[in-house]
C-alpha cells in the first residue's frame, strides 16, 4: 500500500499484524534466553546468578539496540518510498551458533579444566569474531556463495540442525510426553499445514500456553514432575557490564584461537545466512541495503561480546512469513524492548518456573527439520546426494557428543575405553570424522556437487583445499586425553593419512577432467 513520503506514518507506529509478529518473534527470542538459563549451568558449569548478571543483560543490549536499528531501517524505506507495508527483518540470537559455542568451544572447555570463567571468556571471543566477520562480511560473502553451491553451505547447517538441535531435544520433549508431545504436534500441523489459528493467535505462542497449562493441571494431580528449580534467583536489575577486559586479554591466549574449526565456519554462515534473509526480503517487495544490514549484524554480536554475552545475534529466516501475517516495524522494536526488559530484571529464570522447557521444545524440532528439508528443496535436484554427504560429519560429531556423555557417566573416558570399542564401533573414525566437522560438512558436498555436475577442476581445488585444512590440523586432527578428544595443530603434518589421501583425491580428479575433455572431443569428431 501506498502512501505519501510527507504522511508516512511514524518509528513508533503500531499495527494488529505487529501484534501478530512480536508474539512469533517474541516466542522465537524467548526461547534462546530460556536455552542459554538451561546450558550454560548444565554444560559450562556457570551458576544462575552469574548467567543472570553476566550473560543475559548484555545479551539484551544486543537485542535491543539490533531490533531498533532494523526497526528504524524498515521505517526509512517506508518513508523513502512512500509506502507503509515495509516489515523490518526480524533479527535476534543466533540458534545455530548458541549451540555450536555452548556444544563445542564452551562445554569442552569447562569438562577439561573445571573452570566456568575460562569457558565464558572463550564463548566471548567466538561471539567477538563472529561479529568481527560479519562486519567485513559484505566484501566476501558473495564471493563465497558465487564459489560453493548451495548444496555445501545447506547441508552443514541442516546437519547440526537435526542433531545438535532437533534430536537432543526431542529426547527431552519425549521424557516427559505428557507436557510436550500436544504442543509439539500443534506446531507440527499448524506450520507444515500453515494453518491461521482463531484470532490470528501464533501457533508457536498457542502451543506454549498449551504445554504450560498441561504442566501445571499434571502436577496438581500428581501426574507430572515438579519442574521448577529451587536456585532461582530474585527479580532484580541487572546492568550489562563491561567485559571488553577479559575479551581482549582472551585474545592473545592460544585457548581461543585453538577453536577457529568451530568459529570459523560458523562465521561464514552467519554472514551467507544474512545475505540469504536479505534476498528473501528483497523477493517479498522489501529490498534493503546489504552493507548496512551486515554492519548492524555484526556490531550486534560485537556489542554483545563486550558486554558479557556469548552468543552471536544475526538476521532470522522468515521475513516473507512475517510480512504476510501484517507485520511492519513496529513489532521489531516491540520484541528487542520487551525481550529487554525480561533479561535486565532477570526474569528468564521465573519464566522457567512457570512455563517447561518441554512446552518449547515442539519449536526447535521444527526449526530443525525445516533447515534439513531446506537444504534439499533449496538445492539443485541431482544435487541431493551432495546434501545427504554433508550430513555425515555432523553425525560423527554427535555421536562423539553421545560417546562421552555416557562414559563420563560411568566415570571413565574415551582415553582407557577408546582401544575396546572395535569392532563394534569404530570410534577413532568416529573421533577423526568430528573434527572439525563444519569445515568437512561444507567440503563434501562442494566435492559431490562439482563432480554430479562434471566439473571436476572446482572439485579438485576443494579437495585440495581439504588437504590443505588436513595437514594443520584444522579437520581430522586430534589428541585423545584423560579430559578428552582435543584439538591437535602442527604445520603440515597434523593428520598426514587424510592430507596424502585428499591431495592423491584431487589428482585423480584431474585425470578425469582430462579424459572428460578427451572423450568430449572425440564424440564431437565422431558427430562431425
Amino acid at each position: 500500500m501506498a502512501a505519501s513520503a510527507s504522511s508516512s506514518p511514524g518509528l513508533l507506529r503500531v499495527t494488529k499484524g505487529d501484534f501478530d509478529g512480536f508474539f512469533g518473534l517474541f516466542v522465537d527470542n524467548l526461547l534462546q534466553l530460556l536455552l542459554i538459563y538451561h546450558l550454560c549451568p548444565v554444560l559450562c558449569g556457570m551458576t544462575p546468578g552469574e548467567v543472570t548478571s553476566k550473560i543475559l543483560p548484555g545479551a539484551a543490549v544486543s537485542i535491543l539496540v539490533g531490533n531498533f536499528f532494523y526497526a528504524w531501517q524498515a521505517w526509512r524505506l517506508a518513508k523513502r518510498e512512500g509506502r507503509d507495508d515495509v516489515t523490518a527483518m526480524p533479527y535476534g540470537i543466533n540458534t545455530v551458533s548458541l549451540f555450536a559455542y555452548i556444544v563445542f568451544i564452551m562445554a569442552p572447555i569447562y569438562r577439561q579444566t573445571g573452570d566456568a570463567s575460562l569457558a565464558w571468556k572463550a564463548g566471548l571471543f567466538a561471539c567477538f569474531i563472529s561479529g568481527v566477520m560479519e562486519f567485513i562480511g559484505a566484501a566476501f560473502g558473495r564471493a563465497l556463495r558465487a564459489h560453493a553451491p548451495r548444496a555445501a553451505l545447506l547441508s552443514s547447517l541442516a546437519g547440526i540442525a537435526v542433531t545438535f538441535i532437533a534430536m537432543g531435544f526431542v529426547f527431552q520433549l519425549f521424557a516427559m510426553p505428557s507436557v510436550g508431545v500436544l504442543p509439539m504436534l500443534l506446531i507440527l500441523f499448524c506450520y507444515a499445514a500453515k494453518l491461521k489459528l482463531p484470532l490470528g493467535l501464533p501457533a508457536g505462542f498457542v502451543a506454549v500456553v498449551l504445554g504450560t497449562g498441561l504442566a501445571w493441571l499434571l502436577r496438581a494431580r500428581g501426574l507430572a514432575p515438579d519442574w521448577s528449580s529451587p536456585s532461582v534467583e530474585p527479580i532484580g536489575f541487572h546492568v550489562p557490564h563491561w567485559s571488553g577486559g577479559d575479551l581482549f586479554g582472551f585474545l592473545f591466549s592460544e585457548v581461543g584461537w585453538s577453536y577457529m574449526a568451530v568459529i570459523f565456519p560458523m562465521g561464514l554462515f552467519n554472514i551467507i545466512g544474512s545475505l540469504q534473509c536479505l534476498e528473501s526480503a528483497e523477493a517479498a517487495g522489501d529490498k534493503y541495503d546489504t552493507a548496512p544490514s551486515l554492519v548492524a549484524n555484526g556490531v550486534g554480536s560485537i556489542v554483545s561480546a563486550c558486554l558479557g554475552s556469548p552468543f552471536a545475534t544475526t538476521l532470522y529466516i522468515g521475513h516473507p512469513g512475517w510480512k504476510a501475517m501484517g507485520a511492519r516495524w513496529g513489532y521489531s522494536w516491540m520484541n528487542g524492548t520487551v525481550i529487554c526488559v525480561l533479561a535486565v530484571l532477570g526474569a528468564a529464570g521465573h519464566v522457567l518456573q512457570v512455563v517447561p522447557l518441554e512446552a518449547t521444545l515442539g519449536i526447535l524440532l521444527w526449526i530443525g527439520i525445516v533447515m534439513t528439508a531446506q537444504a534439499f528443496q533449496a538445492s539443485p535436484k541431482p544435487h541431493a546426494l551432495a546434501v545427504a554427504m554433508g550430513l555425515i560429519p555432523s553425525l560423527a560429531a554427535w555421536l562423539l557428543v553421545q560417546i562421552e556423555t555416557t562414559l563420563r557417566v560411568a566415570g571413565t573416558s574415551l582415553a582407557g575405553t577408546a582401544d575396546k570399542f572395535a569392532p563394534n564401533l569404530y570410534v577413532y573414525g568416529v573421533i577423526a570424522l568430528s573434527q572439525g566437522f563444519l569445515i568437512t560438512s561444507v567440503i563434501y558436498p562442494a566435492v559431490m556437487a562439482f563432480v554430479i555436475d562434471r566439473k571436476f577442476q572446482a572439485a579438485a581445488m576443494w579437495l585440495l583445499v581439504a588437504s590443505f585444512f588436513s595437514s594443520v590440523g584444522l579437520i581430522h586432527s586430534y589428541k585423545l586425553t584423560p579430559a578428552g578428544v582435543e584439538n591437535h595443530f602442527a604445520w603440515f603434518t597434523a593428520a598426514p593419512e587424510f592430507t596424502i589421501g585428499y591431495a592423491a583425491g584431487a589428482v585423480l580428479l584431474k585425470v578425469m577432467a582430462v579424459v572428460a575433455v578427451k572423450g568430449a572431443e572425440e564424440v564431437e569428431t565422431r558427430g562431425e
